[in-house]
């Protein structure tokens, strides 16, 4: 199959250092390259990839200081991407809704993959303007806030198995991965640390737009001599990290899509402490591969439970669930349902 991948280019593909679509996008690419098909990404110039690389930009615009507009460049790509149309298959989108109006009037097959939250108010009329355009979710758990778009499948992301190594002793200390803002809730992670009187690393990114919030709330809480700052992490960093942590903090506040940091806990045998929120009723299994929790009391409680659980089995779910073989296999079918006939693509498939 001659398949068109989409990303986004504020970050590279697969990204330099924290990113979650990129990285995914990188992993399916990869993978459906591996399985034989014949695919285009369309990324930033610095991507590494397996597949035929057309780069809409020379550089990944969060690392590109001259970059001042970044909807400008992504609409070349799109326009990029319809310029080449006829030569693929299927598209496969990554970057939200900026095709849609070009999608509606163009007769390609295509398929969007949604990645972010769908509860804010200002996505209500767009989406029900464009709700007849094929998309994909990455959660059961996203879907609530729209559940009359046209929806195709579930497809659970997933990580190369080779990519985390497996570690069958637990570390000394707890782990925190991803970016310091509000909504992930660094600050739940200190003060679980604090009330087990266990270390606690935390390996985030901080955005310009939470710069504030870091210096104001979190920095105050990092002079503790349990909590140390790593910052910004690459894979071959994370695979230690994660590897080497007796547990994974996932303290969210909001509606997670999915939660990579999870899975990619899973694939080194590491259990995942994380909050009831989002995708996590999904991706986890209480008991098995962590624990949900819905306060910082559980949450403390867990803590010394975790003893308890098999890293063998974290690593065997993981496995079985959220391997890239997995999630490229599923969008192939999916793929092969948008090149059906129209009228027989509005059926919903809940996973495929």
């Amino acid at each position: 199959m001659r398949i068109a991948q989409v990303a986004p280019l504020y970050e590279s593909v697969p990204p330099k250092w924290y990113g979650g679509t990129e990285r995914v996008v990188s992993w399916l690419t990869d993978e459906l390259v591996r399985q034989g098909h014949d695919v285009t990404l369309f990324a930033s110039g610095d991507s590494d990839t397996r597949a035929r690389l057309v780069a809409a930009c020379p550089r990944s615009l969060r690392l590109d200081k001259a970059c001042f507009d970044p909807v400008a460049t992504h609409l070349l790509m799109v326009e990029k991407v319809a310029q080449r149309a006829d030569g693929f298959d299927v598209v496969h989108f990554h970057v939200d809704y900026l095709h849609y109006p070009l999608m509606r009037r163009s007769t390609f097959p295509h398929l969007t993959t949604l990645h972010g939250r769908l509860d804010l108010p200002e996505h209500v009329a767009l989406f029900r303007e464009f709700r007849e355009l094929p998309v994909a979710s990455i959660s059961d758990a996203q879907r609530a806030p729209m559940p009359y778009l046209n929806w195709q499948a579930t497809v659970y992301h997933g990580l190369p198995r080779s990519l985390y190594r497996f570690r069958a002793e637990p570390g000394t200390y707890l782990a925190f991965v991803g970016r310091v803002s509000p909504e992930k809730r660094v600050d739940r992670a200190i003060s679980i640390a604090k009330r087990v009187g266990m270390p606690l690393k935390i390996a985030a990114k901080v955005d310009r737009v939470d710069r504030d919030y870091f210096e104001e709330v979190i920095e105050p809480l990092l002079q503790h001599p349990l909590v140390e700052f790593v910052g910004e992490i690459n894979d071959r960093d994370k695979d230690d990290f994660l590897g080497n942590a007796y547990a994974l903090l996932f303290p969210i506040d909001w509606p997670e899509p999915f939660g990579l940091a999870m899975i990619e806990s899973m694939a080194c045998g590491t259990p995942v402490i994380a909050f009831r929120n989002g995708a996590v009723d999904e991706v986890m299994e209480h008991g098995a591969t962590g624990f949900i929790v819905e306060s910082i009391e559980e949450a403390v409680r867990a803590v010394p439970r975790i003893a308890g659980l098999s890293r063998v089995r974290c690593r065997r779910i993981f496995e079985e669930r959220f391997t890239s073989e997995a999630m490229a296999a599923n969008y192939v079918r999916v793929y092969e349902r948008c090149l059906q006939p129209r009228a027989m693509r509005h059926a919903e498939v809940r996973h495929a």
